[in-house]
């Protein structure tokens, strides 16, 4: 991993900050001691959209009716 200096660092910022989000960390020093490090944060996960398939699948009104039995049975218990 490359390793600069305070002043090094300071001086050019701007493009060890857009050379890290590109995917190239680094380390800033102090007296040849490393400080601390520079790494990308990952890019957030898209938000799902709700309703993003509407009108292309059909729920059938009697969707629970093959399953009816086994459903009471499971909230009602035993008849």
């Amino acid at each position: 991993m490359r390793s600069f200096n305070i002043h090094e660092a300071k001086t050019h910022l701007s493009r060890l900050v857009n050379e890290a989000k590109e995917g190239r960390p680094f380390t800033i020093a102090k007296a040849g001691k490393p400080m601390v490090q520079v790494t990308p944060i990952p890019a957030p996960k898209p938000k799902r959209r709700i309703g993003f398939l509407k009108g292309q699948i059909i729920v059938p009104d009697d969707i629970k009716a093959p399953f009816a039995a086994e459903i009471e049975e499971m909230f009602y218990g035993g008849k």
